[in-house]
């Protein structure tokens, strides 16, 4: 039963205090009780919740003996009823809980020890070995403006490729240097950063020109989720594929695929030029995709049935159906809405449900090939596993006819001292000149941001494959100036 308002100011917690912490105590003592409400409300130093969180932080590490790892909380434990059925209870901390008899047994669960991660880079950073980098600048706020401002004047709204890319890139340059920074003074001298931050060409390339000693890998999951598609489109496992590819981050193709050693990629190319990467099986994950994607994964069809080289990477159709692209989107509702409608709500409106008591259905949340990546990523990092992935690197000769400073995607053996590229060779004419234009582009870009240039950035905007003249450029960049005003960085 609920007190009356009137009593609301008069209630209380017993308070407890160990070795210069002061907090609150809660009736089991876990961590759930005290952390899962700063998930959704703030605590600021010095409030009442922010000592309370510092008072049970400090109880959780001290709790177990030295050598086994802190986290108490409710959670699934080996026990058993008699189904066999593991049980699940609070577990506490003694010093924390008004229950008597927490101290009785010892559990501890990763997800209470996940719920104290901090957004102080000192504490998050600390001798860390591997940071892994995901950032959105401005957030889907933004996105919605990079997609819908170029739209306004016919031009590829896509928050990765053309003008929104580079006003994407813009923002996302100096965070992304001072995440670097923060790296370089707490952790590791080894540390590794594996980076999904886009877009990933503009960061990588940027952060090799302003932090070149930075111990940083810029990976990208497309080719790799197009290489799901492709293990579908086989039936096979995707970890049996092994594929050759070049060019820049969402700027590629792919020159050969085998399967267990097999050439298959003509079978493929015959099947894509059809088809696009959309698998026909019914039950194939990729049909549950969103519109926007089902889209671009039959776009690939187009690209592929007219340049029989390669296989495209499926963001070529940005640049080499511009106008097709332009036509089927809806200025007034783009990918960053559906996002917003869809798998972003999804998410909100299971926390809410969980909140409320209700059940959720987990089976609708999932990493996929995106989660799978990063992680793979890092354990050859970590391990020196050599094995083979797609990831951004200084092209140094890998790609003999583009210039030593791009900073190419291509195959390379990852090992504990960073990657190995595969030797590309040279690569004909029209990928090259395409490379070339798009790799100035993104040159210009950061540019643009070191010297605070909008000599540069117009340069960059009218450069752009997408972009159709230097009026219409400097229209989009104008309105991206005043849409970013917060975020980049003053030009002149």
């Amino acid at each position: 039963r609920q007190a009356p308002k009137k009593h609301w100011n008069s209630l209380s917690r017993a308070l407890s205090r160990q070795e210069g912490y002061v907090g609150p105590l809660s009736w089991t003592g876990t961590m759930f009780e005290f952390f899962m409400p700063r998930l959704l409300l703030s605590a600021q130093e010095g409030s009442m919740n922010y000592e309370a969180l510092r008072f049970c932080l400090h109880c959780q590490r001290r709790r177990p003996p030295r050598g086994v790892p802190w986290g108490i909380s409710e959670s699934g434990f080996y026990a058993f009823d008699s189904n066999l059925s593991y049980q699940y209870k609070a577990h506490g901390v003694p010093r924390l809980a008004l229950k008597r008899g927490m101290g009785s047994e010892l559990v501890i669960s990763p997800y209470s020890t996940f719920l104290t991660l901090t957004t102080d880079p000192e504490v998050a950073m600390t001798d860390a070995d591997f940071i892994f980098a995901q950032m959105r600048v401005g957030l889907y706020a933004m996105r919605e403006q990079d997609e819908k401002i170029p739209l306004k004047y016919g031009v590829v709204g896509q928050e990765t490729c053309g003008p929104g890319g580079l006003a994407y890139g813009l923002r996302t340059i100096y965070p992304m240097v001072e995440l670097i920074d923060y790296c370089e003074k707490y952790a590791k001298p080894t540390y590794w950063i594996v980076n999904y931050s886009n877009p990933a060409a503009i960061v990588a390339k940027a952060t090799f020109r302003l932090r070149p000693k930075a111990r940083i890998l810029n990976i990208c999951d497309m080719p790799v989720a197009i290489e799901r598609n492709m293990a579908e489109i086989l039936e096979c496992d995707r970890h049996d594929l092994e594929v050759d590819y070049f060019g820049l981050n969402h700027f590629g193709w792919f020159t050969k695929v085998r399967l267990n050693g097999e050439d298959v990629t003509e079978k493929l190319k015959s099947y894509v030029a059809e088809h696009g990467y959309m698998p026909q099986n019914a039950k194939s994950d990729v049909l549950h995709s969103d519109p926007s994607w089902l889209h671009t994964y039959a776009n690939a069809k187009n690209i592929c049935s007219a340049f029989h080289d390669y296989l495209p990477n499926t963001y070529m159709q940005y640049y080499l159906l511009g106008d097709e692209v332009v036509k089927s989107s809806d200025p007034n509702h783009t990918r960053a809405n559906e996002v917003m409608e869809g798998r972003e709500k999804r998410i909100f409106d299971a926390v809410a449900d969980y909140r409320a008591g209700k059940d959720v259905d987990l089976t609708k949340f999932f990493g996929g090939v995106h989660g799978e990546f990063i992680v793979d990523v890092a354990m050859s990092l970590a391990f020196d596993l050599r094995k083979r992935y797609l990831v951004m690197v200084e092209n140094n000769g890998a790609v003999e006819n583009l210039p030593s400073d791009a900073m190419v995607e291509v195959p390379a053996y990852i090992t504990d001292r960073g990657p190995e590229p595969v030797r590309v060779g040279e690569i004909p004419t029209f990928y090259k000149g395409l490379i070339e234009q798009q790799e100035a582009v993104e040159k210009l870009i950061v540019d643009a941001a070191v010297e605070h240039s909008y000599e540069k950035a117009l340069m960059a905007f009218t450069l752009s494959k997408t972009v159709p003249s230097l009026l219409v450029a400097k229209k989009i960049l104008d309105d991206m100036i005043v849409a970013n005003k917060a975020y980049w960085p003053e030009l002149h």
